[in-house]
């Protein structure tokens, strides 16, 4: 095992081996800042040039990418409230107010970059001692067990929702009702197509976040300085590293979230989206000022940060283990490891240990490399904060228009785009919660499928849902999520005036 160990640190730890993990990084870093592209289509693009590599420096530059791309959407999501990738969308809610209202970018960023860091160096820790136990964990989720993830995925909308609680509600039913657009998987129906073939494989989910987050943005930007042509103040960096106060305060967030990442991460199907949202939520939830949240709080950065980032291992471990990858980005790696002769499963630790530590040790030092990359451009990521918004907001509308024309290459996305963000515009004028939005739609298509295969499996019986230790739990969960913001402040003013009484 010990020899093992040393071949695969010895792959790794060369000049080519570090440099293409670096090179990897730096490219991901860039998808990820850069709204509508993706981890996803950074290793999809990278990948001939990887295949053209040695076969060892191609994997660790797929890996540079992962973790780069991840890590990369949360920058312009602090800074221009622009979320790179999907996952970064959970960051947009505290990191831009602490970086404009309270005028400290360089603290938001430190914050996700020591978050982001912990998470994928937890992640790989937990992908060298616990890959088999989360496999086999892993393994016992069904249709069943999906459904009920994802049920308490969008139960959540209740706690993200902190200002009016029903808006939130029905902010994910909308979310859910978008996810129904497009033909039925079970019966092949045409379900609100009206007519179009670009409805009939569903609503894309990247023109729909950016519209609801970017565009929008760009709308309330000129609508806010609408007579007043102001130039944005350069914000002055005090610090680049974070502060004590702030690792001590975010540690416990730090621990947590990137528990929940390795765990979601481990269960095929899921992905980073669904890890933030749920890191977030259960940073609110353990907080003690979750009235914060949606205001710039330390740990509403630290939590969907860390709990995306640690997917990246978690991933890894069903697609090392079983070769069941975790996300998309786990099936471009499954490939390119078969393509460079590497075939994952359960005799991999068997045959090749050294090819399995050689992978978790870039993956190692591949947060490394994303710190140093992070930390080492602080300053020029904050002076994003420093231009003009009469610079700043064409450039949003650009990065829109861009970012959703890259996924699909359809002016349809575009039209989609404009008209959720002109829906987003004015939802957020009502004070609706967008983030509900983009749960409901992103976990309804899950939620659905699931729930209708595990129907057809226990032949129309619904208490079969209950009769299942792990799916009884989360739907279990799920109910007192949802109920909790309801019951929770009476429940609280009903002991503060029994106290009142007593001390009367």
């Amino acid at each position: 095992m010990l020899t093992a160990f040393s071949a695969g640190l010895a792959s790794v730890f060369t000049p080519m081996g570090l440099l293409s993990i670096l090179g990897g990084v730096l490219c991901g870093i860039f998808v990820g800042v850069m709204p509508g592209l993706s981890s996803v289509m950074g290793m999809s693009i990278m990948l001939p040039v990887a295949l053209s590599l040695d076969g060892n420096m191609g994997v660790l530059m797929m890996l540079g990418i992962f973790c780069g791309a991840i890590y990369g959407g949360s920058i312009t999501a602090i800074m221009i409230n622009t979320p790179g990738t999907a996952n970064s969308a959970a960051t947009c809610l505290d990191g831009y107010p602490m970086a404009h209202k309270y005028r400290q970018p360089g603290r938001a960023i430190s914050i996700s970059t020591t978050a982001s860091t912990f998470g994928g160096l937890f992640s790989a820790v937990m992908l060298l001692w616990t890959s088999p136990i989360l496999s086999s964990f892993a393994l016992k989720f069904s249709a069943h067990e999906s459904f009920a993830l994802a049920l308490f995925g969008v139960s959540i909308v209740a706690s993200i929702s902190s200002e009016n609680v029903l808006k939130g509600i029905m902010g994910a039913l909308i979310g859910l009702l978008l996810a129904t657009v497009g033909v039925d998987t079970t019966t092949g129906a045409y379900r609100f197509t009206f007519d179009t073939v670009y409805l009939t494989g569903g609503i894309s989910n990247i023109p729909v976040l950016i519209g609801l987050f970017a565009f929008s943005q760009g709308l309330i930007n000129i609508a806010d300085s609408f007579g007043n042509h102001r130039g944005k103040v350069a914000q002055k960096l005090e610090r680049i590293l974070p502060t004590k106060a702030d690792l001590i305060y975010c540690l416990p967030t730090f621990i947590r979230s990137s528990i929940i990442g390795t765990l979601i991460g481990a269960i095929p199907g899921t992905g980073g989206d669904i890890a933030s949202w749920v890191g977030y939520n259960e940073a609110k939830r353990w907080s003690k000022h979750p009235e914060k949240f949606g205001d710039g709080a330390p740990d509403g950065i630290a939590g969907p940060e860390a709990a995306n980032n640690a997917v990246s291992g978690g991933a890894l471990i069903p697609l090392l283990s079983l070769s069941i990858p975790g996300d998309a980005c786990t099936a471009i790696m499954l490939g390119a490891l078969m393509m460079l002769g590497i075939t994952p499963g359960p005799l991999l630790m068997v045959e090749s240990p050294d090819k399995v530590y050689m992978i978790v040790i870039g993956l190692f030092f591949a947060n490394i490399f994303m710190a140093v990359c992070g930390f080492g451009g602080l300053k020029i990521f904050t002076k994003i904060a420093a231009v003009p918004e009469v610079i700043l907001n064409p450039l949003i509308f650009v990065f829109c228009f861009v970012g959703t024309f890259a996924v699909n290459h359809t002016v349809q996305d575009i039209y989609l785009m404009i008209i959720c963000g002109i829906l987003g515009f004015f939802l957020i004028k009502m004070q609706f919660s967008i983030p509900p939005i983009i749960l409901g739609m992103i976990l309804g298509g899950i939620l659905e499928k699931n729930f209708r295969r595990a129907l057809v499996l226990s032949g129309g019986d619904w208490t079969t849902f209950f009769t299942r230790p792990i799916s009884c739990f989360f739907i279990i969960i799920a109910v007192l999520s949802l109920i909790y913001p309801f019951i929770f402040p009476k429940i609280k003013a009903h002991l503060a005036a029994r106290k009142g009484e007593k001390n009367g």
